[in-house]
């Protein structure tokens, strides 16, 4: 009998860390990628100034997913994934024709502050 509750017990907390973390989830692109076609590309810029497509803003959300299940090259994980999803959010809210996710996005979009904490 304790040898099923200690079975159950390690599965519930398995099941949890998975969940919590997005462990084995695997971003379906790099942060390089991230960064060349969302930034470097402008794809973000023109999602903020409103000038991007709906095809192009599901492509902004896609690569900002990828960011959030990616690990930062240096720096607090915890600030990575806050900055990362704050940035998935803000285009989520864009692409769904949310006034309030453009704005977002010119404001998140700080290249400088990021790589300073978080680029290797």
């Amino acid at each position: 009998m304790k040898y099923l509750f200690a079975g159950v017990v390690a599965t519930l907390s398995m099941a949890l860390l998975l969940g919590e973390n997005n462990a084995g989830e695997k971003a379906k692109h790099t942060i390089p990628e991230v960064m060349a076609k969302a930034m470097k590309g402008g794809l973000c810029k023109k999602v903020a100034t409103g000038k991007a497509s709906d095809d192009e803003k599901k492509e902004l959300v896609e690569l900002f997913t990828s960011l959030t299940k990616n690990k930062p090259p240096m720096g607090d994980e915890k600030a990575w994934k806050k900055r990362t999803t704050a940035l998935l959010e803000a285009a989520k809210k864009a692409a769904a024709g949310d006034a309030a996710g453009p704005k977002a996005l010119g404001k998140l979009a700080n290249c400088a502050a990021c790589h300073k904490e978080h680029k290797g």
